[in-house]
């Protein structure tokens, strides 16, 4: 059975305009350097599964549209390209440390949710992007997050 997750991204850097311009509207979810969410990634999200894809370090934050993975965990290959950014030279390609997972775009929401409309919806009140000091950028949805978040942003 699918599962559902929330990915961050600063829009700067990745937007959910730049996913749906993307190569078959697909990408690599790169440079996460959370052992947590790298855990995630490499453990439980698996293809077919739901991504909101969420704006953040933006004013105000908010989640934009959705994603569904389509290449389960894999090699980050970041880690290991010493002029990327994420590069980790203590990552051995033989034991990787770092993983990522590819998603393709399925839709932007007809209106973002922003962060304060999440923290007031009663519904949402045990969200883990909700929860103080969260600040992973992959976490779990559950399904009636899911349905909630989706019932708002297909709100005119």
């Amino acid at each position: 059975m699918a599962r559902h997750w929330l990915m961050k991204s600063e829009p700067d850097v990745f937007s959910i305009d730049d996913l749906a311009r993307a190569r078959n509207q697909t990408t690599g979810w790169d440079g996460v350097r959370n052992y947590q969410a790298r855990n995630l990634l490499r453990d439980e999200i698996a293809v077919g599964d739901g991504v909101l894809f969420y704006h953040s370090s933006v004013d105000p934050p908010a989640v934009v549209g959705l994603a569904r993975v389509v290449r389960a965990a894999y090699p980050d290959p970041t880690q290991f390209d010493a002029s990327s950014d994420y590069h980790d030279k203590d990552s051995p390609r033989a034991a990787p440390r770092w993983f990522s997972v590819d998603i393709a775009f399925d839709r932007k929401l007809p209106r973002p949710v922003t962060l304060p409309e999440l923290r007031g919806e009663p519904a949402l009140a045990d969200m883990v992007l909700l929860r103080r000091g969260s600040r992973l950028s992959v976490q779990p949805v559950t399904p009636a997050e899911w349905k909630r978040v989706l019932a708002m942003g297909d709100r005119k």
